[in-house]
């Protein structure tokens, strides 16, 4: 999931006040931004924005990690750990009263709800449509067999962009909940990514905001992270703890 969005601090903000909304937090108290602390700050992060909106992720990722225990400096980024990873038998996580269904990933059945509507709207609009024109069966025919035509062509080689952008737009337009489990979610990804120590960079929440500013339908809404160590890695074929796997 690696997309476009606004730099690092727009994102924090924007991310940490819908999740906020959300889980109905108390309103915060006002920070004093005027204070040394508070402006070296903002120093910081709009430094790290400029670098990220530059390309340039190995010096984003020095800045942050250079104002870390400092005055006004980030606070916070890669300290949190991770549990060791560890196999658990079925019968172990029923010896101590877990239950396994709630390991397994929510069903959404919002955009599955919205494709059917849809589905039923375009027919009756091609039923209206060929008896306003009065189309005769060969014609409606060619008309079908175009259409079948195009959700191949996008099926084939656009891997189904072009559907997942009409229900991914349907979805943010028509449902709040979907809306908001999407924000959430990115949040979430944003959140643990920075507290592992892998700085964040960049976000999208809708197909519509990636097709804007990526240009192509075959890319996924999403967070994208300053990833080159784990590149790195990957391309020398050795992996080090210090390189998470799991967070991506």
């Amino acid at each position: 999931m690696r997309l476009g969005g606004p730099p690092c601090c727009c994102c924090f903000t924007q991310l940490q006040l819908a999740a906020a909304s959300r889980l109905c937090l108390p309103p915060a108290r006002a920070a004093n931004t005027t204070s040394e602390p508070a402006a070296r700050l903002r120093a910081v992060l709009e430094q790290v924005d400029d670098e990220l909106r530059k390309g340039n992720d190995e010096a984003a990722l020095s800045l942050v990690r250079g104002s870390l225990g400092e005055a006004g400096g980030l606070r916070c980024f890669g300290a949190g750990r991770q549990v060791p990873q560890r196999l658990y038998k079925l019968d172990e996580l029923k010896l101590n009263g877990i239950d396994t269904s709630s390991f397994l990933s929510p069903e959404d059945r919002t955009l599955g709800s919205i494709e059917r509507n849809f589905q039923i709207v375009a027919l009756l609009g091609g039923l209206s449509v060929s008896a306003a024109f009065e189309l005769s069966q060969l014609q409606a025919l060619f008309l079908f067999v175009g259409l079948l035509f195009v959700w191949s062509v996008d099926l084939i080689y656009l891997n189904g962009g072009a559907r997942n952008l009409v229900l991914d737009t349907l979805g943010h337009s028509l449902s709040q909940k979907y809306h908001n489990r999407v924000i959430e979610h990115e949040a979430g990804h944003f959140l643990i990514a920075y507290l592992l120590g892998v700085l964040p960079k960049e976000y999208t929440i809708t197909s519509l905001e990636t097709l804007k500013k990526k240009g192509s339908l075959n890319v996924q809404a999403g967070t994208a992270f300053v990833d080159f160590e784990f590149v790195e890695e990957v391309n020398s074929g050795k992996l080090s703890a210090k390189v998470r796997v799991s967070t991506f």
